[in-house]
């Protein structure tokens, strides 16, 4: 499901406009993702627990060629449960 189908469920299922629904679908998900962006977890009760995470940078090797590179450090979100 995509944002847009989202939309337009949220749409049928409160009676709204599907324009209404996308602002609102809309505002949920930017929400979301700046309070990730600020390091904070998001619990929403009956669908998921996500909280950004850090991976140091690390060896690895390729696989084709088995030659040893770098791999950058970088962040991710984790799903630590259904609530």
């Amino acid at each position: 499901m995509n944002k847009t189908e989202l939309a337009t469920i949220v749409a049928d299922k409160a009676d709204i406009s599907k324009e209404k629904a996308s602002e609102v679908v809309t505002a949920i998900t930017d929400e979301i993702t700046a309070a990730l962006a600020r390091e904070e977890s998001v619990s929403l009760i009956g669908f998921g627990s996500f909280v950004r995470r850090s991976r140091a940078a690390r060896k690895g090797k390729n696989p084709q060629t088995g030659q040893e590179i770098d791999i950058a450090a970088r962040k991710y979100l984790k799903n630590i449960g259904l609530n």
